[in-house]
């Protein structure tokens, strides 16, 4: 089993392994966003000046059915990326920004700086 590294030791790389729960996590985030629909959507929110979007101003940027929409973002909903709420009859989506942080977050520290090992 591979042990944290022990107070006092310089670290050279990740403080300490993903637990199996944090990979299956950022796995199904990543997993969610690597579709080219999904994070076409995601950039679409995430550049909106006004912070969110409603499901039809999504949808007129592609060419693929309503419910083919509200499935991708049903997926990027369940990752944590955006989130959701219902205002009348639309539904406006706006991302979310800690979740991103993290996601990126848990990238750089997996990378070790060059020419250094674990």
């Amino acid at each position: 089993m591979i042990e944290p590294v022990p107070a006092g030791i310089p670290m050279t790389c990740c403080p300490e392994p993903l637990t199996a729960a944090e990979a299956v996590d950022l796995a199904s985030a990543f997993k969610a966003l690597a579709d080219p629909v999904r994070l076409r959507i995601a950039s679409i929110v995430a550049c909106c000046p006004a912070g969110e979007v409603c499901m039809g101003e999504i949808a007129a940027e592609f060419s693929v059915s309503g419910p083919t929409i509200s499935h991708h973002l049903k997926k990027l909903r369940e990752a944590g990326v955006l989130t959701s709420e219902r205002r009348a009859s639309e539904v406006y989506y706006q991302v979310r920004s800690d979740r991103l942080d993290s996601l990126i977050g848990q990238l750089t520290v997996m990378k070790s700086p060059a020419g250094q090992s674990c």
